[in-house]
């Protein structure tokens, strides 16, 4: 029975069968169900949530990621969503307004980051995807377990409200985050790259007198970035790892001061409680193997990446993009080898190792000192001063974001 057929006609606990069988509804997981649905390959995408509302999922699409709906077809529908269009990067350092990056001059089709919720993203390709008979959605399903047999993965053990469910799959993909049960399962490792911060989210109302554009604002011993959603700011309050606690110890009235302090229009009151705040613990990591045979990890499954940057659901849709450009024809045409799945790393390794230590280099050597920093005037970072004074400059950090290292295009 296709994926198709058994989303219609599943009505008690069974073992169903599927040619691959995603575990998670993330960009990684959503992308690749798309594509290998578009290219006939039946496909179930499991997604542990009733829907695609989290406060922690990213807001930022790339240029990178825009291109590939571009060259789907799909990109004037996703423009056609509410979002921003941000074509350079500004923000306030050490009291002085600073461009960070011109994406005016990328060699994409769009030459802009788009900026909006990330459940939007989701449920727009969960529409696209809907379109193929080859494609199911499987919403509140959480994976328990793998099947395994003779040392190969043949599918995945599940819970939903219909019950507890098997699904036999040719290729499992764990596609499930940084807190992978897949991973785990298969009893494959990651190695921690190291990460000195931790992230507080949190939303404040936003005025019809406040500013339209999303900010940064860096200052001694601050780093802060607020996101415009329209009717309210999400914001990002970058911390030194492991020292939540000593915050709130000196109270939430000293967090709301902090903030006050470097963005005044900011509705600070609005926190009523620690409550109000979820801290995103940070962490970079990557799987020194992301394969066994039967079994795939991509996205933050394979390597968790830091909010520098903004880049982690853009890998994601690389890696999911490479998949998909490599296995579609062995899953459809029923001959894929564990050599295959070796290709994906072996295509993908490279940009994340690339991408981690940029992101490591930025966090030891900028953020974490900015963090440190007690200085109450101190001058602008070298790098960031020569952006001021030639701006041709400003175009090598958004190639870098924009586009990253080896940019996939879909051939599946």
């Amino acid at each position: 029975m296709i994926a198709g057929g058994f989303r219609k006609t599943l009505t008690t606990a069974a073992t169903l069968h599927t040619t691959c069988c995603i575990a998670g509804g993330g960009p990684a997981g959503m992308m690749l169900g798309y594509l290998l649905a578009r290219a006939g390959v039946d496909v179930v995408v499991l997604e542990k949530h009733a829907d695609f509302f989290r406060d922690f999922r990213g807001d930022t699409i790339h240029p990178s990621t825009l291109e590939v709906m571009h060259e789907l077809g799909i990109l004037d529908a996703f423009l056609a969503l509410p979002h921003q269009q941000v074509t350079h990067l500004h923000g306030q350092v050490f009291g002085h307004s600073v461009t960070l990056a011109d994406f005016t001059h990328l060699p994409t089709f769009c030459k802009f980051l788009v900026l909006t919720p990330q459940w939007d993203f989701l449920d727009f390709l969960a529409r696209q995807a809907n379109v193929y008979p080859h494609f199911a959605l499987r919403r509140q399903t959480v994976v328990s377990g793998l099947i395994e047999e003779a040392g190969t993965i043949k599918g995945v053990r599940a819970t939903s409200p219909l019950g507890t469910l098997e699904i036999r799959a040719a290729l499992v993909v764990g596609a499930d985050g940084r807190h992978t049960t897949v991973r785990e399962a298969a009893g494959l490792t990651a190695q921690d790259e190291g990460a000195p911060i931790d992230v507080l989210w949190f939303r404040l109302p936003r005025a019809a007198t406040d500013p339209d554009t999303t900010g940064g604002y860096i200052e001694p011993g601050v780093f802060l970035v607020t996101i415009n959603r329209g009717d309210y700011w999400q914001c990002a309050f970058v911390i030194p790892k492991g020292t939540i606690d000593a915050m709130r110890a000196n109270g939430l009235p000293a967090l709301q001061a902090r903030v006050k302090t470097i963005v005044s229009f900011l509705a600070v009151d609005a926190l009523q409680s620690w409550d109000d705040l979820k801290l995103l613990s940070v962490q970079i990591d990557r799987m020194p193997r992301w394969h066994r045979d039967g079994l795939l990890c991509i996205g933050d499954a394979a390597h968790a990446m830091s909010p520098v940057g903004g880049v982690g659901i853009n890998l994601a849709i690389q890696d999911a993009v490479a998949a998909a450009n490599l296995l579609a024809f062995p899953l459809r045409e029923h001959r894929l080898r564990e050599s295959d799945l070796a290709a994906v790393q072996a295509r993908r390794e490279w940009p994340t190792r690339m991408t981690q230590r940029a992101q490591v280099a930025i966090q030891n050597r900028f953020v974490a000192p900015v963090l440190a920093q007690r200085d109450t005037d101190p001058p602008l970072p070298w790098p960031i001063e020569l952006m001021q004074r030639w701006p041709r400059l400003q175009r090598i950090p958004a190639r870098l974001v924009g586009v990253g290292a080896r940019p996939e295009h879909v051939t599946s």
